[in-house]
């Protein structure tokens, strides 16, 4: 391996402990749910989920869960408790 390649691995390193340099816009996700996977997307500040629990409540454990990975990663949004 060489030089430049070395110091780019240690910073990406650091980057990866710094969380509050990255800024999540938009991304899809699919979650392995206990009985079935579900798609979850996230596009500016907007969860949406195709579990049925989701369409009517707005939440629901696949978004909540990704809320609490990505915590402080979301646009700058705060998660809700």
């Amino acid at each position: 391996m060489d030089y430049g390649m070395i110091g780019k691995i240690e910073k990406a390193k650091r980057y990866a402990q710094e969380r509050n340099r990255f800024h999540f816009k938009s991304m899809q996700v699919v979650v392995d749910g206990d009985n079935n996977a579900h798609t979850v997307a996230y596009d500016h500040g907007v969860w949406q989920c195709d579990c049925s629990f989701f369409a009517t409540r707005g939440r629901c454990v696949h978004t909540m869960a990704l809320e609490t990975i990505l915590e402080g990663m979301l646009n700058g949004l705060p998660v809700e408790s």
